[in-house]
């Protein structure tokens, strides 16, 4: 498993859709991850530290995973089967045994960061999904500002809006 930190959301601009970006620990290679609109919303919150008044979905989670005897351990990211990604949120129960949890990768990410654990990928889902995050022997401008907007983006930028217009 190779650990992987999120760096932000961005927005695909061909058709509309946020995407969470994870990193390797060397900047080399991105993880992008296309999710939905209200998952993207959830994430760049953690991201920014925002503490509702009442819990959330993903605080909902924790508090029953926590109320009962249970800590988020870390999540793994752990296949790529045709364009969708699996992955498990790993519980600790009070003996330190381990148990897997089927999730969807948005909902594990923005677990992770509420509780601060480790993000892990397989080796196949980062030989496989993972791109590489600079262009061997190009400088290039749209580069540069894709990775500017990726490091400073904030989930005030994004704006919920309804699809049944």
């Amino acid at each position: 498993m190779i650990e992987m930190f999120v760096t932000g959301i961005a927005l695909d601009v061909r058709n509309n859709h946020p995407l969470v970006i994870l990193n390797d620990a060397s900047k080399k290679r991105a993880l992008p991850i296309w999710i939905g609109h209200a998952e993207a919303q959830a994430i760049a919150r953690a991201l920014e530290g925002f503490k509702p008044e009442r819990p959330l979905t993903h605080d909902l989670m924790i508090n029953i995973i926590q109320g009962t005897g249970f800590k988020v351990h870390h999540i793994e990211i752990n296949d790529l089967n045709e364009n969708t990604y699996f992955s498990s949120i790993v519980l600790e129960n009070v003996i330190g045994e381990l148990v897997p949890v089927d999730s969807r990768p948005s909902d594990a990410i923005a677990v992770s960061l509420r509780v601060d654990c480790p993000v892990f990928i397989s080796e196949k889902v980062f030989s496989d999904g993972t791109i590489p995050t600079e262009v061997e022997g190009e400088d290039d401008n749209d580069t540069e500002a894709f990775k500017d907007f990726v490091q400073n983006v904030k989930a005030s930028d994004f704006k919920l809006t309804s699809t049944d217009e």
